[in-house]
């Protein structure tokens, strides 16, 4: 078993304060942070994406403009890339990370494997290279980006955990029902680590 940690967009913008906040954002960053002081040898691997949508762009029609968001499919402007709201949390320390995927360039994209590393792959390819086996997903938003990055680890054969102390999401209900469609479809939910 060759196993990976999935750090999900644990970003200014999606933390306390930032364009799209979840309560508990910051909290997830510190803690993962923890783990991995603690845990990086169970790793293999460690991954870790940003949204990184183009200025001065709707980027696909993901940002609302003319009208409010959605909240569904459109969204208030965020991580725009080069500004500090997508960039890293401060308190969540990547000098671990292997390797870094930005997503959403110019397009809507909630999974991290919609996203490209620095080098230009694709994460299921660097999962394939690497001879990962198994996945752990933590991040932000429960509901939404972990949600579709776990659902997506999946599709590619890997085994799948989402570690619960490590995510936050949006809304308690979607965020439980996220959590309901991901255990139906196989993947483990991991209530303490």
């Amino acid at each position: 078993m060759s196993r990976a940690l999935l750090i999900v967009d644990v970003q200014n913008d999606f933390t306390e304060g930032g364009a799209l906040g979840v309560d508990g954002g910051a909290a997830v960053a510190r803690d993962v942070t923890a783990f991995l002081a603690e845990r990086a040898g169970d790793y293999a691997l460690v991954v870790a994406s940003r949204d990184w949508h183009l200025p001065m762009s709707d980027n696909g029609g993901h940002f609302a403009t003319g009208s409010p968001p959605d909240f569904v499919n459109t969204w208030p402007v965020h991580c725009v890339s080069g500004t500090p709201g997508a960039e890293y949390h401060p308190d969540l320390d990547v000098s671990g990370v292997h390797v870094h995927v930005k997503k959403g360039q110019g397009v809507p994209a909630y999974s991290m494997f919609e996203g490209i590393t620095d080098s230009g792959s694709g994460l299921a390819a660097v999962l394939t290279e690497q001879g990962i086996t198994d996945v752990d997903v933590v991040g932000i938003a429960t509901d939404y980006c972990v949600r579709a990055s776990a659902l997506d680890a999946l599709g590619t054969g890997v085994a799948v955990r989402v570690l619960t102390p490590l995510v936050a999401g949006v809304a308690a209900e979607s965020s439980q029902a996220a959590l309901v469609e991901m255990k139906d479809a196989g993947i483990e939910l991991v209530d303490s680590i």
